[in-house]
């Protein structure tokens, strides 16, 4: 079992910046990859960006440039900084890990906000 809490929600004009935290616990070895996904009113869960434990990145195309997922193994904590923000950044932002048999854990979430 993997579990995950998030943490750094909050409110930022917009322009402004925002760092996300994912801390991890459980059977860490097992993680093959981790990723923060959000969720906007009134739309579907999408995917913002993922990280592999070799450290490939991936970002959507609507943040890639703004935003940077990291991890520091040491403090178990998965990164998802976030710069320039924007009114349609506005989502509670969750924090994913997939192990190697495909099993995906989730956190409870956290709101992001970019006011107009």
């Amino acid at each position: 079992q993997v579990q995950l809490v998030e943490s750094g929600g909050g409110l930022v004009q917009a322009g402004g910046s925002l760092r996300l935290s994912c801390v991890v616990s459980g059977s860490t070895f097992s993680i093959n990859a981790m990723g923060w996904f959000r969720q906007a009113p009134g739309k579907h869960r999408e995917l913002v960006a993922t990280i592999t434990t070799d450290g490939y990145r991936y970002y959507v195309d609507s943040v890639r440039g703004r935003f940077t997922i990291y991890r520091n193994h040491a403090k178990n904590t998965m990164y998802l900084q976030m710069k320039s923000m924007k009114h349609e950044d506005t989502a509670v932002y969750y924090c994913n890990a997939k192990n190697r048999d495909g099993v995906d854990y989730w956190g409870k979430g956290t709101l992001g906000t970019g006011s107009s």
